[in-house]
């Protein structure tokens, strides 16, 4: 049977007091919309459209999937949100899944149980809230079975305002006969909107059975400010943690962890306090990611130690190298085994071979680096002259003296030495010995400079 998929993003999120739309506000780097919309494909469905306001810039917002844009001018409530969205749906299309852009942590397990419900039935996802204050409350007959009809809280009795079944706002309806409902809709309530939950009776008095599937309150929560957004990135993280510790990686602090990206880490790995992962991640096994260390885009091999407050970016990283502590890996750079790039190296858009060491205080840019090279303290290939950026070779074995510069273009041929303060312009061949300085001069009698009394 097929569907399509309706998202409700017009919400003005007055109470996030923002210049921002509500639902482009992220949740582990990534908007609330673009969790939905994730949440939604994987089910593959026949369509997604999305019903935002006029001032929202569909241009900006980036999606894998195809979406097609609906637009809400006047904020009339969630059922003329929905009545906008009806001309961009197939006729060939059998049910219509509703959800909302600012429920973010939504799983696609509970929308695939929400479709199995019985085809042709109306069906919505309830949770059991502690505090049900300004949710809409879901009544059902005597025996606490059928579902009567949903009432929103200012409508509400005191009665009704007891239940603690609330309505989570994400339905399955059969398209069939949504159309027909949707213009029945009258704004016949306090706050003078066409309340989508009308439908509920609309289904019932015509024989349509209603069904619900429960979810929990974690995975349904609303975002209307900041402290609920901040509470939706908290429970993100909760989750991402427990699926990595069920795969065997060691968390110190699961409160002093981001993850921001698609992530896959294997076991034995252990990440300690403050670590942020963003983007495409991939860390193998028995790597040890230091406290405070950022790793974003990056593949790390086996073994692979990351010292504290190290930030890799851009970067593949291969078996048994260590990384830092203060180091900065940069875009398009790789890394072979057993490299150790040390306390204040950067390095950008560099192949450093394997065994290869740059223990402190270097700057490697656009360097293609040889097996087994020492690049001494305070090394620096000098590889932009103020309009291109230029390349520097160094051979293998390789020894690279404190404080040299590397001009580049430059070549250093196989287990050349350069020595220590050295300003390099021209090529070096294999295996001999480079020292360029300033010639030392010592004056016996210098006085220094007295400042003038006052």
């Amino acid at each position: 049977m097929s569907f399509s998929v309706v998202i409700l993003a017009a919400g003005q999120g007055t109470r996030m007091r923002s210049a921002c739309a509500k639902v482009l506000h992220p949740v582990a780097d990534r908007s609330m919309l673009a969790h939905v919309i994730t949440a939604a494909t994987a089910l593959h469905p026949q369509e997604t459209v999305v019903v935002v306001h006029p001032s929202f810039d569909s241009t900006a917002f980036s999606s894998p999937t195809p979406i097609q844009w609906a637009h809400q001018s006047e904020r009339l409530g969630t059922g003329h949100a929905l009545l906008q969205a009806m001309p961009f749906l197939s006729e060939s299309t059998d049910r219509v899944l509703l959800l909302c852009g600012d429920v973010p942590l939504i799983q696609t397990s509970t929308l695939r149980a929400l479709l199995n419900t019985t085809p042709d039935s109306l069906a919505f996802i309830t949770n059991i809230a502690e505090k049900p204050k300004g949710l809409g409350r879901v009544v059902r007959d005597a025996q606490h079975q059928v579902v009567v009809r949903i009432v929103e809280e200012k409508d509400a009795t005191e009665r009704e305002k007891s239940i603690t079944e609330v309505n989570a706002g994400i339905y399955v309806f059969p398209r069939a006969k949504l159309q027909a409902w949707l213009t029945r809709l009258a704004p016949n309530n306090a706050q003078n909107e066409f309340y989508l939950t009308d439908v509920i009776a609309f289904a019932l008095e015509e024989g349509v059975l209603v069904e619900t599937v429960q979810a929990s309150k974690d995975e349904v929560l609303g975002v209307n400010d900041r402290m609920q957004l901040q509470e939706a990135e908290r429970l993100y993280q909760r989750r991402a943690i427990e699926a990595l510790c069920a795969k065997g990686v060691s968390v110190k602090d699961i409160n002093r962890l981001d993850i921001r990206g698609n992530v896959h880490i294997a076991q034995d790995v252990v990440l300690d306090i403050n670590v942020i992962l963003e983007g495409d991640v991939e860390i193998g096994e028995a790597c040890y990611i230091g406290a405070g260390a950022i790793i974003k885009n990056s593949r790390l091999g086996k073994g692979v130690k990351v010292n504290p407050y190290s930030v890799i970016d851009g970067a593949v990283i291969q078996d048994a190298c260590e990384i830092g502590p203060f180091a900065r890996i940069r875009l398009g750079s790789v890394l072979e085994h057993q490299v150790k790039v040390g306390n204040f190296v950067e390095v950008k858009h560099s192949h450093l071979n394997t065994g290869t060491k740059a223990n402190h205080l270097a700057y490697l840019g656009d360097a293609e680096i040889g097996a087994n090279v020492n690049v001494g303290a305070g090394a620096i290939t000098c590889n932009y002259d103020g309009a291109k950026k230029h390349q520097t070779i160094i051979g293998d074995g390789a020894f690279i003296g404190s404080n040299v510069e590397l001009v580049a273009p430059v070549r250093v041929g196989k287990n050349a030495t350069i020595g220590a303060g050295t300003t390099l312009t021209r090529d070096v061949p294999e295996g001999s010995l480079t020292v360029r300085r300033a010639t030392q001069k010592t004056v016996l009698d210098w006085q220094k400079p007295k400042k003038d009394e006052e």
